[in-house]
C-alpha cells in the first residue's frame, strides 16, 4: 500500500499533514482508517507523517471515507500525483544522500531562508570554483567525472535564487568564512566578488560578524531555517554533521533558533557595512 523511500517531498509532507486533519475533521481514529485499509495504525500514521509514500488507490479510499465529495477527491489525487514526481534534484541522486535530498526540497518550496555559516560561503551563494575546491576537500576520492556532478548539483540549487518567485534569504557569516582560503586567490577573489554581487539583489540579505564583536550566540555550529507560504508546513531548522542531519520543526526549537538568528543579526556588522567589508578582505587575496 505505500513506499518506503529516503526521504519526502515538501508536497509529500504536505499532503501527509491534510490527510491527518482530513481524519481528525471527520472524527475517525487511526485504528478506523487502518481497517477501511486493512493495514495496521502503524501505516496510517507514517502516512500522515510522509514516512512512506502514498498511492493514488489508497488516498481515494481514505477521502470517501472522510466524507469528500467527488470533485473534492479528485483534485486531492491530482496533487498527490505532482508530489510523487521526482523533483529536479532526483537525478543527482548518484552524489545527493538520503539525508539531503529533503533539505533540497525544502529549500525550493521556502520563501524564506536563513541562514548561519561560520565554516564556508552557503551553497546557495558559492561560485563554481569554489564550490569544486570545497567539494574537492570534503570528498578526496572522488574523480573528477563525481565533482562535476556534485559542482552541478550545487549550481543547479542556485537557480532558485531567480525570478519572481525566489525566496528572501538572509545568510550571516563569521569573518573567519572570508578569510579562510579555498583554492588559489584567485577563486577567493572571484567569489568575494560575487558575494558583493549578490548582496545587492533585493532578495538577499549578507551580514558579517567580524572578529572584533566577540563572542556570539551561533558558535554551537552551521544551520538553516526555512519558513514557507503553506499553512500547513510551520517553520524548520535544519542542522548538519558530517554523516547526517536532523530537521525541527516543533515551535520551541525553531523558536530558539530563531531568537539565535535576531541576536546574530544584531550583532553582525550592519548590512549596509557588508560591501564595504568585502571589499576590504577581498585586498588581502
Amino acid at each position: 500500500m505505500a513506499e518506503a523511500r529516503s526521504a519526502p517531498t515538501v508536497g509529500q509532507i504536505v499532503l501527509g499533514l491534510r490527510l491527518r486533519d482530513l481524519r481528525e475533521r471527520a472524527g475517525c481514529s487511526f485504528a478506523d482508517a487502518a481497517d477501511a485499509l486493512s493495514v495496521n495504525t502503524t501505516t496510517v500514521r507514517r502516512m500522515e507523517k510522509a514516512e512512506v509514500g502514498l498511492k493514488p488507490p489508497y488516498v481515494e479510499k481514505l477521502l470517501r471515507m472522510y466524507g469528500l465529495s467527488e470533485e473534492e477527491t479528485a483534485s486531492f489525487l491530482s496533487l498527490v500525483d505532482e508530489a510523487n514526481r521526482p523533483g529536479w534534484w532526483h537525478s543527482f541522486r548518484d552524489v545527493l544522500p538520503p539525508w539531503f535530498s529533503l533539505y533540497v526540497s525544502l529549500e525550493g518550496e521556502a520563501s524564506l531562508i536563513r541562514a548561519y555559516e561560520p565554516h564556508c560561503v552557503p551553497g546557495l551563494l558559492q561560485t563554481e570554483e569554489y564550490a569544486r575546491a570545497l567539494l574537492r576537500t570534503g570528498f578526496p576520492s572522488a574523480d573528477e567525472e563525481e565533482l562535476d556532478r556534485r559542482v552541478q548539483l550545487r549550481m543547479g540549487r542556485q537557480r532558485l535564487l531567480e525570478g519572481p518567485d525566489a525566496p528572501v534569504l538572509w545568510a550571516v557569516l563569521d569573518e573567519q568564512v572570508l578569510r579562510r582560503h579555498v583554492g588559489s586567490p584567485e577563486v577567493m577573489r572571484e567569489q568575494l566578488d560575487h558575494l558583493v554581487e549578490m548582496s545587492r539583489r533585493q532578495n538577499i540579505t549578507l551580514q558579517i560578524i567580524p572578529f572584533a564583536s566577540g563572542a556570539h550566540p551561533g558558535m554551537f555550529g552551521p544551520f538553516q531555517l526555512f519558513r514557507f507560504d503553506i499553512p500547513e508546513l510551520p517553520d524548520i531548522v535544519y542542522t548538519e554533521s558530517l554523516t547526517g542531519a536532523a530537521y525541527l520543526d516543533q515551535r520551541p526549537d525553531t523558536a530558539a533558533y530563531l531568537e539565535v538568528l535576531d541576536r546574530m543579526g544584531a550583532q553582525a556588522a550592519p548590512v549596509p557595512h557588508t560591501e564595504a567589508v568585502l571589499g576590504e578582505i577581498r585586498k588581502e587575496f
